[in-house]
């Protein structure tokens, strides 16, 4: 039970890393950010797909972050967590399973930017500007630069833990081995399983699918579907802000259908 602790308490940390890293960047890039997406708003869906491959937790707790502040939109945050696969990059990458790697990267970023661009075309929403960031003054330095991306990274970093200890001690008592045997029995099932399991609100299920995978616990059609709709802490970051709770709950029902269309369209793979 030690170990999960820590297990827990370090990928927690590397999230706050991550998150303080970008919520620092984006506290001097925020509103150039959000005029370049609004000037060309046909592409930001784009933007988010190449953005959300990136394998970090992190990214979309912040990409639900600016969501909720209306500072990019359905369409984009939608293309972020299609196309988000968080830890199991990394460990597919270190089983040399590259043809894999590709052709997730390669389905989510196109999956992504195309689910993304129907839904901003549909919506055509506009964006929010932050003035605070543009009327700052150099005595603000270290309020706007460091403290409050500092804040925000923390908040991010109590979240984060808390989930994923919780998460951790369920597998704890489970055990994968039950899951793999689970999985195996119910093949044509398994697109169904993957998508339930990749909506808990964790970075761990990433990592889980994707040893799955490599111990042929699941097909790729399996992890497919799981990592498309596995969005990390993102979705329950939105969950908790009660007044988007309908938008939130149509981001939720967009990325099971496409999760599920493409589990079982590449099921003979």
């Amino acid at each position: 039970m030690l170990e999960v602790f820590l297990d827990s308490l370090e990928d927690s940390l590397r999230v706050f890393l991550v998150a303080f890293i970008i919520y620092f960047i984006l506290s001097f890039l925020a509103n150039r950010i959000v005029t370049l997406l609004n000037k060309h708003n046909k592409l930001a869906p784009l933007f988010g797909s190449l953005v959300g491959i990136v394998p970090e937790c992190g990214v979309p707790v912040v990409g639900a972050d600016l969501y909720a502040k209306g500072q990019i939109t359905t369409g984009t945050i939608i293309a972020i967590f299609l196309a988000c696969s968080d830890e199991a990059i990394p460990v597919l990458i270190s089983n040399n399973a590259w043809s894999t790697v590709l052709a997730l990267i390669g389905i989510k970023i196109i999956v992504g930017f195309l689910v993304g661009f129907l839904v901003d075309a549909i919506l055509k929403e506009k964006l929010t500007l932050d003035y605070n960031y543009l009327t700052i003054e150099e005595e603000d330095f270290l309020h706007q630069h460091l403290l409050h991306p500092l804040i925000d990274a923390i908040k991010v970093f109590g979240y984060v833990f808390i989930i994923n200890l919780l998460f951790g001690i369920a597998i704890y008592y489970i055990g994968e081995t039950n899951i793999i045997n689970f999985l195996q029995s119910n093949f044509y099932l398994a697109p169904v399983l993957a998508v339930i399991l990749g909506l808990i609100p964790n970075c761990a299920p990433s990592l889980l699918m994707a040893e799955l995978y490599i111990m042929q616990g699941i097909s790729f059609a399996a992890l497919l579907a799981g990592l498309a709709v596995n969005a990390g802490l993102g979705l329950i970051f939105l969950l908790k802000q009660r007044k988007m709770l309908k938008k939130t709950l149509k981001i939720i029902l967009i990325l099971v259908v496409v999760s599920l269309i493409l589990g079982y369209a590449t099921l003979s793979f």
